[in-house]
Order: C-alpha cells, then sequence, then structure tokens
C-alpha cells in the first residue's frame, strides 16, 4: 500500500513518556489541570491499553484547541471518580468527562435497533441528531470523536470482528457528525479507517492506483499553494489559498456517486482559492489557465449559473506541475461562508438525504463557534460559549426494539404513542419508561426507552386535552385527539341534526317530505352528511325552509289541510293564543319557556297571560282550568330570550373567547354570570336570538372554544 504510514495507536512505556507527549501536543498551559487529570488517569490506568488509549484520545483532543477542560475530560473520561468529591476536584472537565462517558449508549444503538419497519437511514439521522440533544457542551462530542478517532487507529491490529463493527459505527454516526461540525481531520480520518476496515480489497486497489505517497501528494500540493500565493501578490490581489490531497474514501465515495473511473478524477490533488471580490475570481481563473494547460470540458462556472442550492464557485481542472491532474476552485469570502454555513451547506450536500433548514441553522451556528475557537487565545475564556441549547427543543427517546423517536421538548408517553402510530395513541392506557411505571403526563428525557401499554378497545380521553393537566405537548398527537373527538361528534350531531328536522317539520305543520331529497335540494350526496352539517349549525333555517319546501309549490302548500292559520300578534309578541286574538301576555321566568317548547298560557288574576313550558313544575300546583294553548309564531320576526349554560377549564381569556363566538353570531347578550368552583368555570348566559338554527349554530361553536367542556342551553 503506496499511503504513508497513519497515525499509529498511542502506546507509552511509563508517566513521564506520557507527561512529554503531553506537553508536546498542548499549547501554552492555560492551568495545571490537565496535569492533574493526568497523574489521576495514570495512578488508575497506568501501564493498561486503557490508560494508552485516554492518552491518545487527549492528544487528538489538543490538536483541535478546545481548551484544557476538554483534553482533561478525555483522560478522565474512562477513570470516573465519585462524586462529588470527583467534581469538586476537577469542575467542568469532571462533567465533560461523565457526558462522554454516558455517551458510550449511543454506540450500542447505532447497532441494537431491532425494528426493520423503520428506515435505517432515518433511524441513523436521528441518532445524530439525538447525540446533539443529548449534551450541553459541543465538547463532548468532540471528545468523543477524539477518542472514537484513537479506537479506530488501535483496531488496525484487532480481529476483523471488532475492526468491523468499529468502522461501521465510524461511517454511519461519528464520520457524519464529525462532518457536519466541520472537524475535517476527524472526518477525513474515521471516513479512511472504516473504508480500509470495511472493504479492505477496494481500499488497497485504490491505494495501489495512487502513483505516490500521501506524504508526497501533499508535499506538492504546498508547492502549488507557494505558487498561487506568489501570482496572487504579484498581480496585487489579497487572498487566500488552501489545498490538501484528496483522502482514499472520498476518492471512492465520488466515484460511485459520479459513476466515474479511477482514470476519469482530476480532484485527487485540489487547492482553493478565496477572494475578496467576484470579479476578482475571474481574474485569477486567467491566471490559473495561464501557469498550466485546462483539462477541455472541465470547467465549470456556478457564478454565473448557481446550483439549485445557491451554491456559487468558479470549478476548473488543469495539467499541473509533473504533468499530474489538478482542480482549482475559487470562489470569495462571503461564497466560502455560504458553502460552509449558509443553505448550500457542504455536509448536507456530501451526505445527501432530507433538507431540515431549521435544523441545518443550529449547526452552522455551531460550527461558527468552533471556527471563532481559532481566535481566541485564551480558550478558558471562550469555554461558556461551547454550552449549547441549540438542540434542546426536542426529545430522542427509544421504543423497546430500539427505534429512536424524535419529539417535542415536554412530550408524553401519550405524545410517544401518537407519534408511532394513531390507533396505538387512541388506546394508551399507561406506559413504562425505562422499566418503570409511570403517569401519562411525565415528561420523556432524552435516551430514556418507553413502552407503551394499551387496552384491546379503547378511546382517548377529553382530559388529554386540557394543557392544564399536561397529557399532549406535541400539535401532531392533540390534533389526532381531536380529528377522533370530532369524528364520533358525528354521530352526536346527526341526532341532533334529525331532532331539529323534525321539530322544524312540526313547527310548519308540514306534510313528512322525502328526507333524501331534502338533502340533494341542499346539495348533499348523503342524508346523514345533511344531517350533520344541520345539526351542526351549518344549515341555516331559510335554507331548510327553502329545502322543505317541494319544488312549483308555494309555502302554504307545506301546511297540513287541518291546521289553522295563525293571528300575527300586534304586539310583537313571539307567542299567540289561538282564538284570543293579539293579547298582551308575558313569559314565565320560572321555566324560561323558547322555541321549540311546548307551552301553555296561564291566567294570573291581576297579570294576565303568562307563557310557561308544558313541563313546567309551577303548572303541577296550578288550576288547571286557567290553564289556555299556546303556540309560537316566530315567522313574526322576533327574537327572544334563552339562557345558555357554559362549563369549562378555567383560563385567562375564557370569557373573551365566548363572547368573540357570540358576536359573531350577532346575538344581544342580555345578562353574563360567571362563578368559579376549583378548576372550572361556570357561566349563564342569557342571550336573544331570532332562530332555532341561530341557537344551535352558536351551542355548536360555543363547544369548540378552548377548554369548553359542555355548552347547553339552560
Amino acid at each position: 500500500m503506496n499511503e504513508a504510514v497513519r497515525p499509529r495507536c498511542t502506546e507509552v512505556a511509563d508517566y513521564e513518556s506520557a507527561r512529554q507527549l503531553l506537553a508536546r501536543a498542548l499549547p501554552v498551559a492555560e492551568n495545571d489541570l490537565p496535569w492533574r487529570a493526568l497523574e489521576w488517569a495514570h495512578e488508575r490506568l497506568g501501564g493498561t491499553p486503557a490508560f494508552n488509549h485516554a492518552l491518545g484520545a487527549a492528544l487528538i483532543v489538543a490538536e483541535l484547541r478546545v481548551g484544557a477542560d476538554a483534553v482533561a475530560a478525555a483522560l478522565l473520561q474512562g477513570c470516573l471518580g465519585e462524586a462529588p468529591e470527583f467534581d469538586t476536584r476537577f469542575g467542568a472537565a469532571a462533567k465533560l468527562a461523565r457526558g462522554v462517558a454516558a455517551m458510550a449508549r449511543i454506540e450500542t444503538l447505532a447497532t441494537s435497533a431491532t425494528d426493520r419497519r423503520v428506515d435505517p437511514h432515518a433511524q441513523l439521522e436521528a441518532l445524530r441528531q439525538m447525540v446533539l440533544a443529548m449534551v450541553e457542551d459541543i465538547r463532548v462530542v468532540l471528545v468523543k470523536l477524539a477518542e472514537r478517532t484513537h479506537a479506530l487507529r488501535c483496531a488496525a491490529k484487532a480481529d476483523d470482528t471488532t475492526r468491523v463493527a468499529l468502522g461501521q459505527q465510524a461511517r454511519e454516526l461519528f464520520a457524519p457528525l464529525a462532518n457536519r461540525l466541520g472537524v475535517w481531520q476527524i472526518k477525513w480520518e474515521m471516513e479512511d479507517w472504516a473504508f480500509r476496515f470495511l472493504e479492505p480489497d477496494t481500499y488497497r486497489s485504490i491505494a495501489a492506483q495512487l502513483d505516490e505517497k500521501r506524504a508526497d501528494r501533499q508535499a506538492y500540493i504546498l508547492g502549488i499553494i507557494e505558487r498561487l500565493e506568489a501570482e496572487l501578490a504579484l498581480h496585487g490581489i489579497e487572498g487566500e489559498v488552501s489545498g490538501r490531497p484528496k483522502h482514499i474514501a472520498s476518492i471512492v465515495n465520488k466515484m460511485r456517486r459520479k459513476r466515474l473511473s479511477f482514470d476519469q478524477l482530476y480532484d485527487i490533488r485540489a487547492v482553493r482559492v478565496l477572494v475578496k471580490h467576484e470579479i476578482d475570481c475571474y481574474t485569477v481563473l486567467g491566471i490559473v489557465h495561464n501557469l498550466w494547460q485546462p483539462i477541455p470540458g472541465e470547467f465549470d462556472d456556478y457564478i454565473a449559473k448557481p446550483k439549485s442550492n445557491d451554491y456559487r464557485s468558479l470549478h476548473t481542472a488543469v495539467i499541473g506541475p509533473e504533468d499530474r491532474a489538478l482542480e482549482v476552485q475559487i470562489r470569495t469570502f462571503d461564497m466560502h461562508r455560504h458553502a460552509e454555513l449558509g443553505v448550500a451547506a457542504h455536509w448536507r450536500y456530501k451526505e445527501g438525504g432530507r433538507s431540515d433548514t431549521q435544523y441545518e441553522e443550529k449547526i452552522a451556528w455551531l460550527r461558527r463557534i468552533l471556527e471563532w475557537k481559532d481566535e481566541v487565545a485564551d480558550s478558558s475564556e471562550f469555554s461558556e460559549q461551547f454550552k449549547t441549547e441549540l438542540f434542546r427543543d426536542q426529545v430522542y427517546v427509544l421504543t423497546p426494539q430500539g427505534r429512536v423517536v424524535a419529539l417535542d421538548r415536554g412530550a408524553t408517553p401519550v405524545d410517544f404513542a401518537y407519534a408511532l402510530h394513531t390507533d396505538l395513541g387512541h388506546r394508551c392506557r399507561g406506559a413504562r419508561v425505562d422499566g418503570a411505571m409511570v403517569p401519562l403526563n411525565t415528561p420523556l428525557e432524552n435516551g430514556q426507552r418507553v413502552e407503551i401499554i394499551t387496552a384491546k378497545e379503547g378511546e382517548p380521553s377529553r382530559d388529554w386535552l386540557n394543557p392544564a393537566l399536561g397529557y399532549l405537548a406535541t400539535h401532531r398527537a392533540r390534533a389526532k385527539v381531536r380529528a377522533w373527538f370530532r369524528q364520533r361528534d358525528v354521530g352526536e350531531q346527526i341526532a341532533l341534526g334529525r331532532s331539529l328536522l323534525e321539530k322544524e317539520i312540526k313547527r310548519l305543520g308540514a306534510v313528512e317530505p322525502n328526507l333524501e331529497k331534502v338533502a340533494q335540494r341542499l346539495k348533499f350526496a348523503r342524508l346523514d352528511d345533511f344531517l350533520a352539517a344541520l345539526g351542526r349549525g351549518d344549515v341555516g333555517q331559510r335554507d331548510l325552509v327553502h329545502a322543505l319546501q317541494e319544488p312549483g309549490k308555494s309555502a302554504p302548500a307545506l301546511l297540513l289541510p287541518a291546521a289553522k292559520p295563525r293571528a300575527r300578534p300586534r304586539t310583537g309578541n313571539p307567542v299567540v293564543i289561538p282564538g284570543l286574538g293579539d293579547v298582551p301576555l308575558v313569559l314565565a321566568r320560572c321555566c324560561k319557556p323558547a322555541p321549540p317548547d311546548a307551552i301553555v298560557a296561564y291566567t294570573t288574576v291581576g297579570r294576565g297571560l303568562t307563557v310557561h313550558r308544558t313541563d313546567c313544575a309551577s303548572l303541577k300546583r296550578a288550576n288547571p282550568e286557567r290553564v289556555l294553548p299556546a303556540q309560537w309564531a316566530l315567522d313574526a320576526g322576533t327574537a327572544f330570550e334563552v339562557e345558555l349554560h357554559v362549563k369549562a377549564f378555567d383560563r385567562q381569556g375564557l370569557l373573551r373567547d365566548i363572547s368573540d363566538v357570540i358576536a359573531k353570531e350577532k346575538l344581544d347578550v342580555l345578562r353574563v354570570n360567571t362563578e368559579s368552583r376549583g378548576e372550572y368555570a361556570h357561566m349563564q348566559l342569557t342571550v336573544r336570538v331570532r332562530e332555532l338554527a341561530q341557537l344551535s349554530r352558536v351551542l355548536a361553536r360555543l363547544q369548540h372554544v378552548q377548554n369548553v367542556i359542555e355548552a347547553r342551553r339552560a
């Protein structure tokens, strides 16, 4: 194999050797924390592979320049002490070390999932997001990446099973994390080790086709960089030149992605030129083409014609020194920032998959933090910036089969059940979290394993929709519960609609109509749809009267032959007394009659006629000889008073929301009485309505006000 010797698995003979290695890797010491952590680790692990592994991880972390705390955490993560002594002794480093140790669970999750119904790519993406959501400090992830990188180095001497397991884990979980965080040196090394372990034959084949060692390619790139920097200075162009030899895994990935042979690759050696202005990009392009011969067909102008994700850059390939192919990318600093951190984020392009703008913005922020750290002399001053809650708006939990489910922060077992399947949510009756029974309104935490206990036949509870009880935190689950109740309420709406229709037919004195034809006249395909709409109040009384009237017949034709025309009262009262004509009367306060109640009039000495409901308790003690028949005369257009009762969970703004519903119906509110009893609010509202459909409609809409339990006529 022509590749240069890779970084070795760290092996030290004694403590002093370990200290010398660490001293060479560390910058000017911020404090003595790494040395104290080294002593602690050596006392407990010295002379073992575990100590060498901890030291190797610490050396990689030191190269990342993320502070003394992170270096110490790498040394401590394999030998945690008992709290609080350990925490007091090492402070922030102890917390980081515990975070790294806790992430060991993620390693097993990547391979332990048994739910084959789930897309494996979606499962792995959820695991990657879970890693970032579980940590409070991004340095935990960086230390873990360093630890896994050193594990890969040491696995070169391990058995095939170990190498394959580590390679799979690196390829699917940790290398993509390093990629999206922009930790290139770890990303490239992880990908190469994974490729070497998982596809050894292909790896050896590509390595043999490379005509030079990696170190030689690196020297070649440095020569190109120096030449271009000199040319930029000569032409007075302010810019930066960088480059790297392409690593083997990246070469193979590109060959597979673009279906190219090795001979068709021109970017095994590549450099990038960043300049201030767009016009400078084309000037540099001319310089490059003057220096070296362009390869025909290998020029792309993504500045004039950006990619669909708004990626902008110039790409060209040339025959460089020693007749070797060389790719050159030229872009402005702004274009580069957009490519790395914006919508055109390079990590998403490399990994593929569905775009998630909100998640990509969070990754961009983390990458900015990791870039800024290089500009800070003392990273201890910058340590607070590594603490992140960017991913704390979601929680990642596991099914019993190991599937990762992402939920909104604060989600409960009921939310979890609905996220898996609607029917599972409906039948949910209990939950076990990590094997222990918990209440259904318990907020879930990252990494918990949740098991739902169901009934054979079940239905959601209306209590789940009460925000004060905390059963549901996700909009999706809440919508599914509401949809279930709406579907169940259809039956109640149909029954109410049928009742209203029968009363309207009776009020009109109409001959029993063909209900199917009535529904068709109102453009309903099914009778049940018509009755449900009538029960909801979506069909007005005027439309109903027109539908009941057969085409070509006038309204009086609806009346039964035996029916007598009712006198139209001149006093404006909505009630007539057959045979008495226009007489003054009042509606009784005891039973508050209102259409379509059956009513009678009672003659009271000295007070005239009082209208009661026929089932009024007061009439049982009255003189039957004073009772007269009475009828409603709604066609007079006179409004009548109705008392409504509303029961709801008490909350701020409840009365306002109820008043808004009544105002939209243009009802006059005569009296309002509100009483709070514990967590419930009881409201008595007296309103003036003009038609029965209006009353039915306002009750249906009050029922849908948030937190309303019941809305009915008193």
